[in-house]
């Protein structure tokens, strides 16, 4: 039998009620990401983002229903601060680096 690799998920939880924190690629389409560990989680998304372990069986059926097939591994995401009320809402100068890189993207099934 095949191991199954765990990955660290984020979700966002509300209450009593924990939900799969979704994505975008660059082309508008909805992903699903996992990290290969709970650093590169908190790396990229910061310490306070809540996650959960599971599966690519399990994450892919939990996708599957909202028409989501795509699951980025270990994404790198670098874009520019979006400014905020207090500073009129300009956007602050980008710092050189593209708005989006995703990292490994895995195969459809």
């Amino acid at each position: 039998m095949a191991r199954v690799v765990i990955w660290h998920v984020p979700v966002t939880v509300t209450g009593r009620t924990t939900s799969l924190r979704l994505f975008r690629l660059r082309d508008g389409r909805r992903c699903a990401v996992g990290f290969r560990s709970a650093g590169a989680l908190a790396e990229l998304l910061g310490p306070e983002q809540a996650a959960v372990e599971l599966g690519e069986p399990a994450l892919r059926a939990l996708t599957a229903p909202l028409g989501i097939d795509e699951l980025v591994l270990d994404p790198r995401l670098v874009a520019p601060p979006v400014g905020g009320p207090a500073d009129g809402g300009a956007a602050r100068p980008a710092t050189g680096h593209p708005a989006t890189r995703s990292g490994a993207r895995l195969q459809r099934r």
